[in-house]
């Protein structure tokens, strides 16, 4: 379906100006430039979009003033048909507007010098790939003193034991608390697990919580780290090897599917099957790489792309096939590895590495701000916060309050006694009080129970929260106040979100169902969408060399191909795979290696197996238009482009544009 690319350029823009179009535009930025339905639209208004949108670095393609115009003034007259219909009052709409303006927040509520230090550490590990394993102790974040003290004494035992020249797995197995490290048997919910034995496999900046990164990359390769702290307990880390970070990979794989629990006459079978592959690849220097992946890969997935697989960072993959892919040189074949899966042949396409600080800064300081580390300027902001907008604290109150907390809070089921004065003033910012019972409901609605914290403990932890989040609350709400460019940004994804809920309301979801309309568009361009010359084609492939004689004295008897696969099933004749369509040249490098003539059967025995595949030409099709049902996707894209045109005709209708000439044409001067 087509998503509009406009709505994309709205959302992403970026606010800024440089200062000699501001100062250029002064005098003009009042003056109206047009009138779309009632509404005028200012000079700057349009200015600020356009230039946001036209001369920014990294646009594509540029639009002069006037063929920006006509984009802008059907953008407005859409938004203003979302607004006349409601659309910005529905709850689902609320919803998702506050979620994004969250997000947008984020940026004005943090210390530009602690996210530059941050920034900084984050570009730096980021030029490493390590790889690492752990043995886990797992100890609750709220814990107490004893029981912290106890898991860290025992982390550090093993981690003696580890020094000693005890293998690191094997404790792990034995040890950590991670169920990873020993694997798990096969379930309903999962396939079984043959464990990692603690070995994390490549992981760089980000792959890990904060914690556990900064005592691996402080940890030299080859070095046991000190018993690490997270919120999930204690780590102990052994780097096994920090390399050159890869960056993001592009690489192809032939794969052979194998359980990793496989008989060893099954595992030597595929080892020898993937290396006479690999062998035939090498003895034509990899030229018929694309030929071998549609014979052979069992990834189904990603044979149409020539063994391609999404583009990946070193923590998405097995270590194994990560190992080979370092190893390579860009197209360069590796020898076949096997992992938990199978065997893979491994080609690689690409490696991005890592670019300069200025290129990765922004994609860094995006992570950061979702990242737990990101809390450390949150601490810095929460201070400023608190200062700016004059944060003052009453002890005595929050004390007498404090004292009648029992422990019931504990258990989830606190509630206030009679004698507490709800109405008591706990803290002021700029003077507006927060009371008691506000910090009543607040334990009311987050308390959960707690086994290793006494109640007075849990009841500060609590109000820590409350009061910290109440003031950040207070700041988040001055906001658009603050900092109009804010206020433009949330305006701007309040527009595209409307965008988008009337363009899914007026076109697309419009096109998938009006069926009746789909079918006469359809009926109307069918010589758009045509089929090529196709050949309808049982394919049948036999696996094991006995099965063979058998399955060519059927179809020599003449059997009906139809009734090919009931019968091999009746005959109990095993390793045979029967299947029948129509097909395009290029659609299967077997009816491609077939002369193309009704009768026609070949005969095609591989050259890294035993298998053998048997092509039966029973059909020829000339080109033809393609049905709906089987052109749907293209139909309906196309359907929908004109639908948009229609409605935007009416828009224009309903909402007339009259443009100020005089003042377009001091608008064109300055952006020539």
């Amino acid at each position: 379906m087509k998503k509009c690319n406009f709505l994309k350029t709205f959302l992403l823009a970026s606010l800024a100006m440089p200062t000699i179009f501001a100062q250029a535009q002064s005098k003009l930025d009042k003056q109206v430039l047009m009138t779309i339905g009632d509404q005028d639209v200012t000079v700057k208004e349009f200015c600020d979009v356009y230039y946001k949108n036209n001369l920014k670095n990294d646009v594509i393609e540029k639009k002069s003033v006037d063929d920006y115009l006509d984009l802008f003034t059907t953008f407005r007259m859409k938004v203003m048909e979302a607004e006349r219909m409601k659309l910005d009052t529905s709850a689902k709409f609320q919803k998702e507007l506050a979620g994004y303006r969250k997000q947008l927040a984020k940026p004005f509520m943090s210390s530009d010098d602690i996210t530059d230090e941050l920034l900084q550490e984050a570009y730096e590990r980021e030029q490493k790939d390590i790889r690492a394993s752990h043995i886990l102790i797992r100890c609750d974040k709220n814990a107490l003193p004893s029981d912290t003290l106890k898991a860290y004494n025992k982390a550090m035992d093993i981690r003696k034991k580890a020094l000693k020249g005890e293998d690191f797995g094997k404790l792990a197995d034995q040890y950590s608390d991670d169920p990873s490290a020993k694997g798990w048997a096969a379930s309903d919910q999962r396939p079984a697990s043959p464990g990692n034995h603690g070995d994390l496999g490549y992981f760089t900046v980000f792959n890990m919580v904060y914690p556990f990164e900064t005592g691996a990359y402080n940890t030299k390769e080859g070095e046991i780290s000190m018993p690490v702290r997270s919120d999930f307990g204690y780590h102990i880390i052994k780097v096994q090897s920090v390399t050159e970070a890869m960056g993001t990979v592009q690489a192809a794989h032939i794969f052979l599917q194998l359980p990793f629990d496989a008989p060893k006459d099954d595992v030597d079978a595929m080892q020898q099957k993937a290396n006479n592959i690999y062998k035939q690849l090498i003895d034509q220097d990899g030229k018929n790489w694309n030929e071998m992946v549609k014979q052979y890969s069992d990834d189904k997935g990603t044979i149409s792309r020539n063994g391609a697989l999404s583009n990946f960072t070193v923590s998405r993959i097995v270590p194994e096939f990560i190992e080979v892919c370092k190893s390579l040189d860009i197209n360069e074949i590796g020898k076949p590895v096997r992992t938990n899966y199978g065997f893979h042949i491994i080609k690689l396409l690409g490696k991005s590495g890592v670019g300069t600080f200025e290129k990765e800064s922004k994609g860094l300081a995006e992570r950061i701000e979702k990242d737990m580390r990101s809390k450390k300027s949150e601490e810095v902001v929460l201070k400023q916060v608190r200062n700016e907008y004059k944060f003052k604290q009453n002890d005595k109150n929050l004390e007498t309050f404090m004292a009648t907390i029992d422990s019931s809070i504990l258990r989830k089921a606190y509630e206030p006694a009679a004698n507490v004065d709800m109405n008591a003033t706990l803290f002021t910012m700029e003077g507006n009080p927060t009371k008691v019972s506000d910090f009543v409901g607040y334990i009311k609605k987050n308390m959960t129970p707690q086994k290793y914290v006494t109640p007075a403990t849990y009841a500060y932890q609590l109000y820590e929260n409350f009061s910290n989040e109440t003031a950040m609350d207070y700041a988040d709400a001055h906001l658009e106040m603050k900092y109009p460019e804010f206020k433009e940004l949330v305006q701007e994804y309040k527009d595209g979100i409307l965008l988008f809920d009337l363009m899914d309301r007026e076109v697309w979801d419009k096109a998938v169902k009006d069926t009746t309309g789909l079918k006469e568009f359809h009926e109307r361009n069918a010589s758009k969408y045509m089929w090529d010359k196709r050949a309808y084609a049982t394919i049948i492939t036999v696996t094991r060399p006995e099965s063979l004689p058998k399955v060519k004295a059927l179809l020599d008897s003449g059997i009906e191909l139809d009734s090919l696969r009931s019968t091999i099933q009746r005959d109990s004749i095993n390793y045979v795979f029967v299947r029948k369509g129509y097909y395009q040249k290029g659609d299967n490098q077997y009816v491609d290696q077939t002369e193309w003539k009704v009768g026609v059967r070949n005969e095609i025995p591989s050259t890294v197996d035993q298998s053998t595949t048997i092509v039966c030409i029973r059909e020829l099709r000339n080109p033809e238009p393609k049905t709906l049902k089987e052109a749907r996707g293209l139909v309906t894209s196309d359907y929908q482009v004109e639908l948009e045109q229609k409605w935007i005709k009416s828009l224009k209708e309903r909402y007339p544009v009259k443009i100020n000439e005089k003042v377009l044409d001091k608008v064109r001067k300055l952006y020539k």
